[in-house]
């Protein structure tokens, strides 16, 4: 029986301040995460990929022929008042979820005048066999070779509940590869990184709750493979700057002469004239708070998509310093944020084993390799 969970935002940090499940997971390493958020991290995960391979990366990406809010632009002479009022966003939100097929978290992460531009990822539950669709994932590889597997996440109960359900179909072997994604961990990093105590009861919390499955997994097979990883850690946030204040400043027009689309730690621009991308981008060389990652780089993180889906150019934040206004904050403003350079410490995951694995796992999407090798004598 092979057991996998991963605890997003769980950070190699955080894990070794209290020695997390030490004495039950005592091979313990960091993992280099991928460049961004969950939304090209756990895919990776699950395919052992990059993002410009398995094709997901960040939940919004420049496709006006086929964006689903096309539609919105025989609506263009409406005032913004009209069109972004909270009335509108949550009609807009609803049509998504229920009318177009973009999934029950879809969100308007952009300014409803934009949207006839962008189309959005994860429309299909990742965590379900064909879920990726330009790469096949360790559900796909698991259901073809007939080896009966349960997942548990986030769309069907809270951490608390899944960890529930899973124990029970350990103890009653309902399947012999179980995989839990525990999401909650994240929201409560965002908000209490800078208080330790906080953060080591919880983990407490997940340890006491962890053991419990384990240990029905090794009463069921005294031999279970058991594992602990996570998509990326959490870094302290310390500053934050309006990125988007000094690019309106400049007086170019979106979308006739641009499209951003601003995150927590990185902003995205697609340019539609010389003037304007020359005037864009000699600001946000100029600003100390980031900077603009080079061709060479974004293809050495796996990021260069060659029809430039995800950017012209993209803006990447220094550690520690955040997007004050964004299309995915909603005006949040968190002590704790991910989406920084995988060199930073504090971006590091974490892969936590019963056992030494038999293949190297170095970075997050050698947890793949290692969930597969892990299910071979199920495909004997």
């Amino acid at each position: 029986m092979q057991i996998f969970v991963l605890i997003d935002a769980l950070g190699w940090e955080y894990a070794e301040a209290g020695r997390f499940l030490a004495d039950v997971l005592p091979y313990r390493t960091p993992l280099r995460t991928v460049l961004g958020f969950s939304s090209g991290a756990i895919p990776s995960i699950l395919t052992g990929l990059p993002p410009e391979r398995h094709g997901q990366w960040n939940l919004v990406y420049y496709d006006p022929e086929h964006s689903p809010f096309r539609w919105l632009r025989h609506l263009g002479f409406l005032p913004d008042r009209v069109l972004d009022h909270r009335v509108s966003r949550k009609l807009l939100k609803e049509a998504g979820r229920h009318l177009l097929g973009m999934g029950k978290n879809f969100e308007c992460h952009v300014p409803p005048r934009l949207l006839p531009w962008f189309n959005f990822t994860e429309k299909t539950n990742i965590y379900r066999r064909g879920g990726i669709p330009g790469a096949a994932s360790i559900f796909d590889r698991l259901a073809e070779a007939g080896i009966p597997y349960r997942a548990y996440e986030y769309h069907q109960a809270s951490d608390a509940e899944l960890l529930r359900r899973a124990r029970a179909e350990v103890e009653s072997r309902a399947a012999q590869f179980f995989f839990v994604y525990l999401c909650e961990l994240d929201a409560f990093l965002h908000l209490h990184c800078h208080e330790p105590e906080l953060v080591a009861g919880r983990l407490r919390w997940y340890g006491a709750e962890l053991r419990k499955l384990f240990e029905s997994a090794r009463q069921a097979e005294p031999d279970s493979t058991v594992a602990v990883f996570s998509d990326h850690g959490m870094t302290p946030v310390e500053r934050r700057v309006d990125v988007a204040a000094g690019i309106e400043r400049l007086g170019f027009r979106m979308p006739e002469d641009y499209l951003a689309a601003y995150d927590s730690t990185m902003a995205r621009f697609w340019f539609f004239h010389g003037e304007a991308r020359h005037e864009i981008t000699g600001l946000l060389e100029g600003l100390g708070c980031g900077r603009v990652l080079s061709v060479p780089e974004q293809e050495r993180l796996g990021i260069r998509f060659p029809d430039r889906r995800y950017g012209d150019i993209i803006f990447l934040m220094q550690p520690g310093w955040l997007i004050a206004r964004s299309g995915f904050s909603g005006g949040w403003m968190p002590n704790g944020m991910h989406g920084y350079h995988p060199d930073d410490p504090h971006s590091d995951g974490v892969f936590l084993s019963g056992r030494r694995p038999e293949v190297p796992v170095r970075e997050i999407r050698d947890v793949y390799r290692c969930m597969w090798e892990a299910a071979a004598p199920a495909r004997v």
